[in-house]
């Protein structure tokens, strides 16, 4: 058994189950539905196809990052099991949960300094961030110390590609994302968006790609210009979609084909309450490990 927890939020949008089975503790993230406050559980209390067909018939969402008092509360639960924690976060370029539990590891390391506790911003999100996770958890497994575990994911976390493509732009619109003129034009001539993670764990707009088909053939290429590898490429791959499980399965096998030297099928999950309130239906997001991320 390790002498360290492996640790992250909720945002890593795997399922509880995997986490449980993997020996991956996690704090929840929370959202609004229409003024009722959840928790962002990974579809524990409202499950995904839920969440996408109330938000497309007009409900109201709106999300809130972890506080410091909850990280605190939850780190110093972690501690009384008397072990050093490992806790890789939300990336710094998508919220300000990363600021909120360096400030609680802060006043924790002056209260247990006999305790270790490693901190990651993993410029990561969703099923991404899930797979840097399920990397961690296989290297802690293999013997790995957490300190070990820690400088890999400082000198990796980069080479964890996220790309997205959207074909629903109402909810980026609603959102303030882009004008209401823009997305109105780009809907009209079915444009849509690719989008990727950068260094700085921010979702940057690539390019502007007209009908879904040619997104989904273009989000593919990414793939073979950025893998490890190459098309020899031996890792996972999981892909992520927000009620738009077709579209999500179309790219699995596209990937699949491309790449048959994938280690396993392509892993699909549903997007999460915090990520899918700003994103709506209609997303599509795809990620392996490839060469680093540069800007």
């Amino acid at each position: 058994m390790s002498d360290y927890i492996l640790s992250c939020s909720s945002t890593v949008d795997l399922t509880p189950m995997q986490m449980k089975t993997r020996g991956i503790r996690y704090i929840c993230f929370h959202f609004m539905l229409d003024g009722q406050e959840h928790d962002d559980d990974m579809g524990e209390t409202i499950l995904a196809e839920e969440l996408y067909a109330r938000m497309t018939d007009g409900a109201e969402t709106k999300t809130s990052q972890v506080t410091v008092a909850e990280y605190t509360e939850y780190f110093e639960q972690l501690l009384q099991e008397k072990k050093d924690i490992l806790h890789v976060e939300f990336s710094s370029g998508l919220s300000g949960s990363y600021n909120s539990a360096r400030l609680a590891v802060e006043e924790l390391r002056e209260k247990y300094p006999d305790r270790k506790i490693y901190l990651v911003d993993s410029l990561g999100a969703s099923s991404g961030y899930g797979l840097i996770m399920e990397t961690l958890a296989d290297l802690r497994d293999s013997g790995k110390s957490a300190e070990e575990v820690y400088q890999w994911v400082e000198e990796n976390k980069l080479r964890m590609h996220h790309w997205f493509f959207s074909t629903d732009l109402s909810f980026y619109i609603k959102g303030g994302r882009i004008s209401k003129t823009a997305g109105t034009v780009g809907s009209i001539l079915g444009i849509c968006p690719l989008l990727n993670m950068d260094d700085q764990g921010r979702l940057k707009p690539r390019e502007k790609i007209r009908t879904k088909k040619k997104v989904i053939r273009r989000i593919v290429e990414m793939m073979e210009a950025h893998a490890q590898d190459g098309r020899e490429y031996r890792g996972k791959c999981y892909i992520c979609h927000s009620a738009c499980l077709e579209d999500a399965r179309t790219v699995a096998s596209l990937v699949e084909e491309k790449f048959p030297q994938m280690q396993g099928k392509v892993e699909i999950y549903p997007i999460g309450a915090t990520i899918g309130s700003h994103t709506g239906p209609g997303t599509v997001a795809l990620f392996f490990w490839g060469d680093c991320r540069e800007d």
